[in-house]
Parts: C-alpha cells; sequence; structure tokens
C-alpha cells in the first residue's frame, strides 16, 4: 500500500466538513474529522480521530496537472482539483486517509489514483482496504 495517493474532483464537487463527515459515517466508519478542516484552506497535517484514537494524515488541494499523461487526463475528464494525501507507517493515519478518499469517491465523484500501480482505484476497493487497516488496529 503507497503512503500517498491523489484524490481528483471537480471544484464544484469539493465537500465541506459537514458534508464530507456525513459521507464518512454512511461509509459506517469512525472517523472524525477536526472541525479546522476546510475546502481550499486546509493545507499539511489534518488531525482526525479514528475509533477515539488519534489519526491524522497531510492534505494538500491543488490545481489538477495533467500535463504528464494523456491516460490520466482522459480518465480525470472535466475533475479540475487535485486532493493530495500523505500518511507516515502508522496504519491509522493510513486507514483514516483512504477512509476520507473513499468518501470522496462514493459520495462526490472522485477517481483516486494510486501511484505504486498507477491504476484509478474503485470507491469500493478503497472501503476494503480502510476496513482491513482498521480490523488490523490492535
Amino acid at each position: 500500500m503507497p503512503r500517498a495517493q491523489s484524490a481528483f474532483i471537480k471544484r464544484q464537487d469539493v465537500p465541506d466538513r459537514t458534508a464530507l463527515q456525513s459521507a464518512i459515517d454512511n461509509l459506517k466508519f469512525k472517523l472524525s474529522l477536526d472541525e479546522a478542516y476546510a475546502p481550499f484552506k486546509t493545507s499539511g497535517y489534518l488531525p482526525c480521530t479514528l475509533e477515539g484514537e488519534d489519526a491524522g494524515f497531510d492534505l494538500r488541494f491543488k490545481d489538477a496537472d495533467l500535463t504528464s499523461s494523456a491516460d490520466m487526463a482522459s480518465e480525470i475528464g472535466d475533475r479540475d482539483i487535485e486532493i493530495a494525501l500523505k500518511w507516515s507507517g502508522d496504519v491509522r493515519e493510513m486507514a483514516a486517509a483512504v477512509i476520507f478518499s473513499a468518501a470522496l469517491a462514493q459520495h462526490f465523484g472522485a477517481l483516486v489514483h494510486d501511484p505504486d500501480t498507477e491504476v484509478f482505484v474503485s470507491a469500493e476497493e478503497l472501503i476494503k482496504r480502510a476496513r482491513k487497516a482498521v480490523s488490523s488496529i490492535g
């Protein structure tokens, strides 16, 4: 599993905290985003709580740069924002980032890119990865 991924989404579809938290809750994960989360303003470490424990990840919003790959550009289409997520080796951080991405993919039309395999990961696969990570937390 990579320690980074990107979610490509249309600018107008980037959710505010309330909508994103609702989408996460709908996925049945016990992840709470910090109240400070704000689309396009949050940059850097985003604190989260997962199953009552601290978990968080690095989050950056930027304009999508698709000049490096015509294939990626055709799949991404008019999704003009890239949300870059990074985490350390802590499984809680990874789970939090993957849950965040899964919610974006499932409820807001984001495409999530895995840089290790160079493929887009479905919402279903992200949810599966998140469940596996959460179940491994002892």
